[in-house]
């Protein structure tokens, strides 16, 4: 595990046996932070993978669920890898620059990937590594990101997964977290260079926030995290990467046929929703505790966080039979549905559940 230099910084508090900071003393502060200004967020966690080779996008198009033959030089995309079965094996955030295609990926996934990659090497001119030890990635997140990365005199992609190169490594913009006003920029460095890099982001505006913050409005935006809010039954159809890494007009690639089944037919078994809970307990669930309906199961929880305004939110994959207005549990505290996850248009089943969520949300603030 490479444990970042960051932590040492002065506030940091970081996670039990993990790599990064979670905070530096102020959660919910530095949510506000990402929400209203710019911060900078040490995810040096996240594994990074390197594929040159004049083969690689043909490869990598073949193998993913992704359209990578055409990809051009100084852009990126999500993909995903899936199973002969159709259920999300790797999710990757790809970049690619002047020849080599990067992928960064869930800490501790990058490994697997690369064994998985390497099988499927064949004789292309392909040379797929892991590279965690010598790459990181770091985020300015807020609706000042721009300012920051200005004042540092550092570019800033104007386009979602848009690329540029810098001295060493790249920038790389991502699709905005939060409520839709927080832009996320990561910054893909010599590992040796996190202390510098950060140094002169800070100096420029940013100011340090940890891991807790970034997730609290990566949930509110219902942005998944592969292995923490999916699954092994999960299939693409049942969370955003039908959108965003999921390109539904390509070529063949393994689960290809799952993923078309189901979209054809309209209703995947799950769905991805953001849950309200009351906030009785003071412990958070843990990622994969059961969704309850009465004795009933209904699904299970991904990412649960305290949240900065709405209290403890969950996102939550739950069986499609959940009707809106169902009264759910999660490790005992009640649970409703964000009406925003309702089928469009009012009726009385979406009424209900405003007002179930309404009633947790005013349980949480009378605390």
């Amino acid at each position: 595990m490479n444990v970042s230099p960051l932590v040492g910084r002065p506030g940091a508090v970081q996670m039990e046996g993990g790599a990064v900071a979670v905070h530096y003393g102020d959660p919910l502060r530095e949510q506000r932070l990402l929400a209203e200004g710019a911060g900078l967020v040490d995810r040096s966690n996240r594994d990074v993978v390197a594929v040159p080779g004049a083969d690689r996008l043909t490869w990598l198009h073949s193998l993913t669920s992704q359209h990578l033959d055409g990809l051009a030089d100084a852009s990126g995309s999500e993909a995903l890898v899936l199973s002969p079965n159709g259920h999300v094996e790797h999710h990757l955030v790809l970049a690619d620059l002047g020849g080599t295609t990067w992928a960064d990926v869930e800490p501790g996934t990058g490994a697997a990937l690369v064994t998985f990659l390497e099988r499927m090497r064949f004789m292309l001119r392909v040379e797929p590594a892991m590279v965690t030890t010598d790459w990181a990635v770091l985020s300015v997140v807020g609706p000042k990101a721009g300012d920051v990365l200005a004042a540092a005199q550092l570019p800033a992609p104007a386009a979602d997964y848009a690329v540029v190169a810098l001295e060493s490594g790249f920038v790389r913009r991502m699709p905005p977290i939060g409520d839709g006003g927080s832009t996320v920029f990561d910054l893909v460095v010599p590992r040796a260079d996190l202390g510098t890099v950060a140094d002169s982001l800070l100096a420029a505006g940013a100011a340090p926030a940890g891991f807790q913050a970034f997730e609290a409005l990566r949930v509110e935006a219902r942005r998944p995290r592969f292995g923490v809010d999916s699954d092994h039954r999960t299939i693409p159809n049942e969370l955003e990467w039908l959108q965003t890494a999921v390109h539904l007009n390509k070529g063949c690639y393994r689960g290809q046929e799952t993923v078309a089944r189901v979209h054809n037919l309209g209703r995947p078994p799950r769905r991805l929703v953001l849950l309200h809970l009351d906030g009785v307990s003071e412990v958070l669930a843990e990622p994969g505790t059961l969704v309850l309906a009465g004795t009933r199961e209904v699904g299970r929880v991904g990412s649960v966080v305290r949240h900065y305004e709405l209290g403890v939110i969950a996102l939550a994959l739950v069986k499609q039979s959940v009707a809106m207005d169902t009264v759910l549990t999660v490790a005992g505290s009640t649970a409703g549905i964000d009406p925003d996850d309702a089928p469009a248009g009012p009726d009385d089943t979406l009424a209900a559940a405003r007002e179930r969520v309404r009633a947790v949300r005013s349980a949480t603030i009378g605390r």
